[in-house]
């Protein structure tokens, strides 16, 4: 592995089962959950042609996590200069410079890199919150953006996708359950199918607080199926064996 530079405030992370480093810094970016979740959830072909792109891509988190299911090409997209930074170091550092490439700039010009109709799997973990006036933001201005709709919207994001997917490709969300309707309406306006929804729960008896969706481009409308839903915590706080494994591997 190439040896990364650390600026100020950033450490190495790993996540154990997929034996992957990853640089973050918690005044600037560190992942979560649903970026393992999302990682998982998608379904990538493994053939050495295939190209993945995600988007809002963070510090590269959900596109490095995924390199193991495909021998193909994976495109990052990010705004934010700081993090689309943090990505190529943490794509260095795992080896993976000549299959996994970062771009910085608006998802909404990713044109400009990556051809219309020619992408088998679009992942995002976009922003949840919608820019209102009267939001509650982050005043660090990297969390915000992460979080709340400043430089992008929901509805940016569906177009987007759907414009990158070939017929039949698949793109795999992760959102908030109070905006899962929000999502299906945009989606179906932009020719996604939905195919497979699973909500995620903090804990049983608990209200999901997380969902993960799939769609296909051009799919046929119905067979919508909800999956088993995942529980992150079980009765005693503990990680449920699912996600457990997810993090450290089944060793």
């Amino acid at each position: 592995m190439t040896t990364p530079d650390l600026q100020a405030g950033e450490r190495i992370d790993q996540l154990y089962s997929q034996d992957i480093q990853i640089i973050q810094s918690p005044e600037v970016f560190a992942f979560s959950l649903d970026a393992v979740l999302l990682a998982d959830f998608a379904k990538l072909p493994s053939r050495q042609s295939s190209q993945t792109v995600d988007l809002c891509a963070g510090n590269g988190a959900v596109g490095l996590f995924m390199s193991s299911k495909t021998r193909g090409k994976i495109a990052e997209v990010e705004i934010q200069p700081r993090l689309a930074d943090m990505a190529r170091r943490s794509v260095a550092l795992n080896d993976l410079t000549e299959r996994v490439t970062v771009y910085e700039g608006d998802l909404a010009q990713v044109n400009q890199w990556i051809p219309k109709d020619s992408v088998d799997v679009v992942t995002c973990n976009p922003p949840y919150f919608e820019d209102l006036p009267d939001s509650q933001k982050n005043p660090n201005q990297y969390l915000a953006i992460a979080r709340h709709e400043i430089t992008t919207d929901l509805a940016t994001v569906v177009q987007t996708t759907s414009g990158l997917l070939k017929m039949n490709g698949k793109a795999y969300f992760v959102h908030r359950p109070d905006r899962l309707l929000q999502l299906l309406d945009l989606m179906t306006a932009n020719r996604l199918a939905p195919k497979r929804i699973r909500l995620v729960h903090p804990k049983p008896g608990k209200e999901a607080n997380m969902v993960l969706v799939e769609a296909i481009k051009d799919g046929k409308p119905g067979g919508l199926r909800f999956l088993d839903p995942l529980i992150v915590y079980d009765g005693h706080g503990e990680y449920s064996p699912e996600v457990k494994a997810l993090l450290y591997g089944n060793s």
